[in-house]
């Protein structure tokens, strides 16, 4: 007990808990990262069930995914040959119906546990087999001397845990002796004042009621307590580093609008403005002529015109003598940048160069030398431009496309390139829903194209089953007849790339047979580039009718000839990128069509899901339902995307939440930035801690 009490209690080894000890330590740290008594404190439950609503076996439906039922176990065997097919069976019965048991992980320890006729309650998910009512893994409570009241908390575990006896109630239990280790030691850290003005309970008491409820009414208030704090916190930090950047990042002001944009926009742009993107360049011009750096969000769908945007803001920098750079994520992005902002750069009279790492040593050189001496105005390229070389005479502007992919640093390498801060805008054409921006960009103002160029057709999309293959292939020769082009894209997921691979190169074969008197062409991730990009520039002349590929070309081609997208194994992408896929046809004006193709074998839900791609072409109104399916480390395509690790606040489910916490954590920062108020003390010491394990998030300051 000694070393408990003279260590914190967030901080105390996970070992010195009663019940634990070195070997069961291990174990929940290597496999749900529970190293302290913090860390099993905010292990938190996943589901609550309430003991008191058990069904009857009868009563049980295939749209059930989770029941609670009564009965006994009896006929306990082995069953299947040694190896992986070895499982441990059981039947269940409740005096109305029948339930077989299965066991396949941690057989020796369920068998010394079960016991006939023993009465029990059974938790899990229902299946079925060849008629037969089916619980795999169930979680068994024996009835005696147990409450049937109240809520039961529901605890996440591995095989390997339950083999240990760290099940569902296995955890429960140690957070039962956690609990009366630590009483009245959990420190609170929301003042009065906030607690009262969204109704929170006290800290130590949510923690209580979130592992041990009286009835779901607790439950969900504990919960909002220990979300909000997280959110709070979050948001705290990231306006109040914003409010820090604005004296120490000072940027040159670009007080006017000069002759290269007045002559661009007057004379030269191809197309007018649409409202929103007028709307947004105020945003921009109001933020360039300030003295502290510009760190602005440009959202945009796709095809809203944030390139022409982005171009406009370049004309500013160079109208007051200064440079600017745009960094894309791949170089066919980089690429098509530069071939579309080169091209207006030449009108003018400006030059224009890509970087990306496929340029040669010599002509890297000669755009070092062009950098130093201001002969080159815009630099546009990849990861290239935050390498050491690469230095500017003088740094105004810098642009980066699809943030979400740079890792959090890399945008902090490209400021340290200009004598002062350079102004800064990141633009996205992944929708992002609010409380995900929030998130992500808390530290950065945001604005919104949200308005297609007129003449634009929605582009119409339909869900197809493979049963209708040979309909869409008459299709698609009809549209070939009248001229139009055609994308065929597959996925390509890590775990079977090989065979995502194989599927795409036998698609290349069949249409090839399909269509003989059309050109067939296959692009994908493992090609080398001159060779994606020989076959990505003859699709776009003409010389290519059908381009077969994995979702490389999610960006970087614009072809607005092509006006049908085949997209298949739909369901195995998701919303958002689907949308960005999507937005590959509809670029001219002939009408588009995307046709999604489905596995015979899609869930209900996959079909529902696949039913909003059909109902809308608005891309915010698609990203919040991905958010809410997927999640947003999945909703971005990569977990290392800048998004915190949240204990308990979810941002797809708790944005009216986030909303109240930023709301909150604004006001505060107006009024006691540094949390010097003696009300704030509390806040302040918990703030530290936290700026410290969140100080990556924080932006740069």
């Amino acid at each position: 007990m000694s070393r408990i009490q003279n260590t914190p209690f967030w901080d105390t080894e996970i070992s010195w808990l009663k019940k634990v000890g070195p070997k069961r330590a291990e174990l929940l740290t290597a496999e749900i990262g529970i190293k302290t008594f913090r860390d099993l404190l905010n292990y938190f439950p996943s589901k609550y069930i309430d003991r008191s609503r058990l069904m009857k076996i009868q009563e049980v439906s295939p749209e059930d995914s989770y029941i609670s039922v009564r009965g006994t176990i009896s006929d306990i065997g082995m069953a299947g040959q040694k190896g992986p097919g070895r499982r441990l069976t059981a039947v269940f019965r409740d005096g109305a119906g029948v339930m077989e048991l299965i066991w396949f992980q941690g057989i020796k320890y369920i068998e010394e546990q079960l016991k006939e006729g023993e009465e029990v309650i059974l938790h899990g998910r229902p299946s079925w087999f060849q008629s037969r009512l089916q619980m795999a893994h169930p979680e068994i409570e024996p009835v005696k001397g147990l409450s049937l009241q109240g809520i039961l908390p529901f605890y996440s575990s591995t095989e390997k845990m339950k083999k240990a006896g760290l099940d569902s109630r296995g955890i429960r239990q140690l957070l039962v002796q956690l609990q009366s280790e630590i009483k009245g030691s959990i420190p609170e850290n929301l003042s009065e004042s906030l607690r009262r003005e969204f109704a929170l309970p006290e800290r130590e008491r949510a923690f209580y009621q979130i592992h041990f409820p009286e009835n779901l009414g607790q439950a969900f208030e504990a919960r909002k307590r220990l979300k909000f704090e997280e959110l709070f916190f979050f948001q705290f930090m990231l306006i109040s580093q914003k409010l820090l950047r604005r004296p120490n990042h000072q940027s040159a002001p670009f007080p006017k609008i000069g002759p290269l944009f007045n002559r661009f926009y007057s004379e030269l742009i191809p197309f007018s403005l649409t409202g929103a993107q007028k709307r947004v360049l105020r945003d921009i011009r109001a933020d360039l002529g300030k003295s502290v750096q510009m760190n602005r969000l440009i959202q945009g769908d796709v095809g809203s015109g944030k390139t022409m945007v982005a171009f406009l803001s370049m004309l500013i920098a160079l109208d007051n003598n200064f440079q600017a750079a745009l960094m894309a994520p791949t170089e066919i992005l980089a690429d098509q940048h530069y071939r579309t902002i080169s091209g207006y750069a030449e009108a003018l009279g400006i030059k224009a160069a890509l970087l990306t790492g496929k340029v040669g040593v010599k002509r890297r050189r000669e755009i070092t030398a062009g950098l130093l001496d201001g002969s080159i105005h815009l630099l546009i390229g990849t990861h290239a431009l935050i390498e050491d070389y690469v230095q500017f005479q003088d740094l105004g502007l810098t642009i980066i496309d699809e943030q979400h992919k740079f890792g959090v640093m890399q945008r902090a390498r490209l400021w340290t390139k200009g004598k002062l801060y350079p102004h800064n805008m990141v633009m996205t054409a992944t929708p992002i829903p609010r409380t995900l921006a929030l998130t992500l960009y808390g530290d950065l103002d945001v604005s919104v194209i949200d308005e297609l160029p007129p003449g634009r057709k929605p582009v119409k999309t339909r869900v197809a089953g493979s049963a209708r293959r040979n309909e869409v292939y008459h299709f698609l020769g009809e549209q070939m007849r009248l001229g139009r082009q055609i994308y065929f894209v597959y996925p390509l997921i890590a775990e079977s790339e090989k065979s995502d691979l194989k599927a795409a190169e036998e698609a290349f074969v069949n249409l090839s047979e399909s269509f003989p008197a059309r050109r067939v062409g296959l692009v994908h991730g493992r090609m080398k580039p001159d060779e994606k990009e020989r076959m990505m520039l003859d699709f776009k002349s003409g010389n290519i009718q059908i381009l077969v590929s994995t979702t490389v070309i999610e960006v970087g081609v614009d072809v607005p000839n092509a006006s049908v997208m085949v997209i298949e194994n739909a369901e195995r992408f998701g919303l958002s990128q689907l949308h960005q896929l999507r937005g590959r046809v509809g670029r001219g004006a002939a009408q588009s069509y995307c046709i999604l193709m489905v596995s015979e074998k899609i869930s209900k839900d996959g079909k529902a899901r696949l039913r909003t791609m059909e109902e809308t072409n608005d891309g915010f109104k698609i990203a919040e339902v991905d958010l809410q399916i997927r999640g947003p480390g999945d909703f971005l395509g990569t977990r290392q995307s800048g998004l915190p690790d949240f204990k308990i606040a979810n941002i797809a489910e708790d944005g009216a939440l986030l909303a109240d916490a930023r709301d909150a954590a604004e006001k505060l920062v107006e009024v006691d930035p540094d949390l010097r108020m003696p009300e704030h003390a509390v806040m302040k010491v918990h703030y530290q801690i936290f700026f410290e394990a969140n100080r990556k998030f924080a932006g740069i300051a």
